[in-house]
């Protein structure tokens, strides 16, 4: 989540508790990588479904895997770009910095709390373009993987290990996703030097780009472990179609994680 005070109002356990965690996390996705890398997979026939089903199990790789269409990557970015949960995330976020009156340039009333949403909007806007476009420019696959190993902890690694791990090829093995590194700050940094106040800087786009990094985190543990199948609340009120495969996995068997088959 996005917080627009300034360095100097933001306790400084805070600060280091976010450095430890997004390193944390970078070197959690770095060692998960290492291991893969120069190692061969066997490449499965495409069986016409945009998703594929992984196998997370430490030291493996993804034995079967369809990458998704082109409708799948396009469906899939208006939704988390443009759709309810980036909206409604705009609108918390703008609701607790109107409370804060951050920045205070913005003032306060509707004009000041607009004037957060659309900030707070565009950064989510622009940090998702950022990702579908530069995995589309390295033909990277994006999409979160349910895992199909069992346990929390294996399946809560997975779920953070994947916020900096794309597929790519036809056979899927994976590769450090420089989209999804580039992407959380590159709304924060549009946002500094586009329309925030002057004194905001470079460091205050990767503080908060930080945050964006974490929220990404716990959106993949989300869809890890929250059912969104076709008998739940979600899929009712079609609402499940995230940054998530739409393969589920064994994990939620049977049912229709985000995105359209075709």
């Amino acid at each position: 989540m996005k917080k627009t005070m300034t360095t100097n109002q933001i306790p400084q356990p805070w600060h280091t508790f976010n450095r430890r965690v997004t390193i944390q996390l970078l070197l959690a996705a770095l060692i998960a990588i290492l291991p893969m890398q120069g190692r061969s997979q066997i490449a499965s026939p495409m069986v016409g479904t945009p998703a594929a089903t992984t196998v997370a199990t430490a030291g493996q790789l993804d034995l079967t895997y369809v990458r998704p269409t082109q409708r799948t990557m396009v469906d899939n970015y208006l939704f988390d770009a443009f759709g309810p949960y980036p909206l409604a995330t705009a609108a918390v976020d703008a609701g607790i910095d109107q409370f804060t009156n951050a920045p205070p340039e913005w003032d306060q009333g509707l004009k000041g709390y607009s004037r957060r949403f659309g900030s707070n909007f565009g950064i989510l806007a622009v940090g998702t373009t950022a990702r579908y476009t530069l995995a589309e420019a390295l033909r990277d696959d994006t999409l979160y993987y349910r895992c199909e190993c069992t346990g929390v902890f294996p399946r809560m690694r997975h779920a953070l290990v994947s916020t900096l791990i794309a597929r790519r090829g036809n056979d899927g093995h994976r590769v450090f996703s420089f989209p999804s590194l580039v992407a959380p700050y590159a709304g924060t940094m549009t946002a500094v030097y586009g329309w925030y106040p002057n004194r905001f800087g470079a460091k205050d786009a990767f503080r908060m780009g930080n945050y964006n990094l974490l929220a990404y985190a716990g959106g993949n543990i989300a869809l890890e472990f929250f059912y969104s199948g076709p008998h739940s609340l979600l899929s009712r009120m079609h609402l499940n179609n995230q940054h998530g495969a739409p393969d589920p996995g064994p994990n939620h068997s049977g049912s229709n994680q985000s995105g359209p088959s075709n």
